[in-house]
């Protein structure tokens, strides 16, 4: 089927077209220009980083600051921002591909993120030229790093109930309150800090380390990212001029979402990339490990660990670019030239916000799943600080609670769907919902199909019947968001199986045996979520037909797993890790 107009894609439309429909980039596609700066990346990892591992783990921030400064060196700090001010103004897809390679140490990625993105990224979208021109160059370079601090004690996942305050006192801001658990706060130069103006407009302020007033508390001891700081900033009567209010007053929600919506899928990403270095040091052990005189590889089980960790790389990676591709077809229609071009960009980036939830929900607890197969692989060994099983497994559990934990992005996913479901000119859920499929040639994207249409099915019955009360049962709307989460990754996959094979790529049977895998399993996940979100909202005889025209839909043939399995297995074996790119 013939691709849509990129122009067409809104966030959320997914669901309501076939497989294929939509235009899809993928990792195959990358330019010769990404990929020599991601290769750039990925030598400096090896060759700075990564043979620090453990004096970085240490907390020697100097090294850290300093390394971060080679990577301004390197371009790799400002990719994202305009040439204008210091910058590359590089595409997402580029900086996507960078992040992947910068997920290789967990507390050193923890760093550069936090500071080219959530600390940075306020001041590219929303702030004045003045503001851009002092800071963007210094921050691009790395002479000076950035910390982003919104979350407070008292308000973790209620990001918005921040109690910090300014006052305007003789053309000075002065902040008062205390923000909490604040990466890169050790040793940044400037802060991005939430405060309520008199105590009722949530704003932004650019706040720097030499203004009389702000401290921080001593680092945390933390379970993982060992090596990241992260501490507690004070703010005791800061003074700053009043020309450092970011993007207006009232102004701190609208930053605090967008910069959010850019560091989840961007946390997505860096799941993908973790995964794949997790997948090499665990092939590795597990081919030089013997038992019963076998190597660990010859055992359909730890075939099987190894197969869906390829499994979960291939789709988190699809998910990734699939989302990457449409943030840049939306952003290349927008101007920094323009007196608006911020603006106009965070709205862009704001039309895919259920898709950048999805790919950090999925991309962190696939991640997750990932480890926690490695440290069984090794087996007791994987218990050992002497091997890196146990090391990724701490690391990576912050990812679930970072930018939002998955549950308050459950709820997004969710909420915000159903949102633009609602309205004469919302996505067409009643209608999709009462429309049979049409089932492709293709089984796995009949596979995709069937499965949205399960899915749908329930969906729309949740809007017509609870409207957006639906979200006062957040467990009904947690189902409603992992029927969504399942479709994106299985039909993200797909597409991108049927695009390499159509292209006659070299691993595209690989490819398709991966989403099969994913296919197959994700669709019994369905039917049970839909089953599930059905008895939240029908009882009795109601509820009989609502199952009885769930179980009249078809399903698709069960594939061979096992027989899947070994061949991603073997392929994994011969290539000595994740072979495709």
């Amino acid at each position: 089927m013939a691709e849509t107009s990129s122009l067409a894609v809104r966030g959320g439309s997914f669901m309501f077209h076939p497989a294929g429909a939509l235009p899809q980039f993928t990792p195959e596609e990358s330019s010769e220009e990404a990929l020599a700066i991601a290769e750039a990346a990925r030598d400096f990892m090896n060759g700075e980083i990564m043979p620090r591992d453990e004096e970085i783990d240490r907390l020697n921030l100097e090294l850290t600051r300093d390394l971060l400064a080679k990577a301004g060196d390197l371009g790799i700090l400002g990719m994202e921002v305009p040439e204008a001010y210091g910058g590359l103004d590089l595409d997402k897809k580029t900086a996507l591909l960078v992040l992947e390679e910068m997920a290789r140490h967990a507390s050193f990625s923890t760093s550069y993120t936090a500071h080219t993105s959530i600390g940075t990224m306020p001041i590219v979208y929303f702030g004045s030229h003045e503001q851009k021109a002092k800071y963007l160059p210094r921050l691009a370079s790395g002479e000076w790093c950035a910390a982003y601090a919104l979350t407070e004690a008292g308000s973790g996942s209620d990001a918005l109930g921040a109690k910090t305050t300014a006052v305007l006192q003789d053309g000075h801001w002065v902040l008062n309150g205390t923000k909490a658990w604040i990466t890169n706060a050790g040793f940044a130069d400037v802060f991005v800090i939430f405060a309520k103006i008199n105590g009722s407009h949530l704003s932004a302020f650019i706040v720097e380390k030499t203004d009389p007033g702000i401290s921080t508390g001593a680092e945390e001891k933390k379970l993982g990212i060992k090596g990241s700081s992260t501490r507690t900033v004070i703010l005791d009567n800061c003074r700053i001029p009043e020309d450092r209010l970011l993007g207006g007053k009232g102004k701190g929600a609208r930053i605090a979402l967008g910069i959010l919506n850019v560091g989840r899928f961007k946390l997505g990403a860096s799941s993908v990339g973790a995964g794949k270095r997790v997948l090499e040091y665990t092939l590795k052990y597990a081919g030089e490990r013997t038992q019963f005189g076998k190597p660990l590889t010859a055992f359909g089980l730890i075939q099987q660990k190894l197969a869906n960790m390829a499994v979960r790389i291939f789709v988190g990676e699809s998910m990734s670019f699939r989302t990457i591709g449409y943030l840049d077809d939306a952003l290349a229609h927008t101007s920094w030239e323009s007196e608006t071009g911020g603006a106009d960009k965070m709205k862009a980036i704001d039309e895919y916000a259920v898709e950048a939830s999805m790919s950090k929900v999925w991309g962190s607890e696939a991640l997750f799943a990932t480890a926690d197969d490695s440290v069984q692989t090794f087996g007791g060994a994987g218990f050992s600080t002497e091997y890196p099983a146990e090391k990724i497994y701490r690391d990576c559990r912050i990812n679930r609670i970072f930018e939002g934990t998955n549950e308050i992005n459950r709820l997004l996913i969710a909420g915000t769907f159903l949102k633009r479901c609602g309205g004469t000119d919302g996505l067409p859920l009643a209608e999709a919902a009462g429309t049979a499929p049409t089932l492709p040639a293709d089984s796995l994207q009949a596979t995709v199909a069937l499965a949205k249409a399960r899915a749908l099915k329930v969906i729309a019955l949740a809007q017509a019947e609870h409207g957006p009360k639906i979200l006062d049962n957040q467990e009904a709307a947690a189902h409603i968001s992992n029927l969504l989460l399942e479709l994106y990754a299985m039909e993200s996959a797909v597409v991108r199986a049927g695009k390499m094979a159509a292209a006659g790529h070299r691993w595209a049977a690989l490819a398709r045996d991966l989403a099969e895998v994913y296919a197959q399993e994700a669709w019994n996940r369905v039917q049970s979520e839909a089953r599930m979100l059905a008895g939240e909202l029908a009882a009795g005889k109601a509820l009989d037909t609502l199952m009885e025209e769930l179980l009249a839909m078809h399903a698709p043939a069960p594939a061979p797993l096992s027989a899947l399995r070994n061949r991603i297995a073997q392929a994994l074996m011969d290539q000595g890790r994740y072979p495709i790119g």
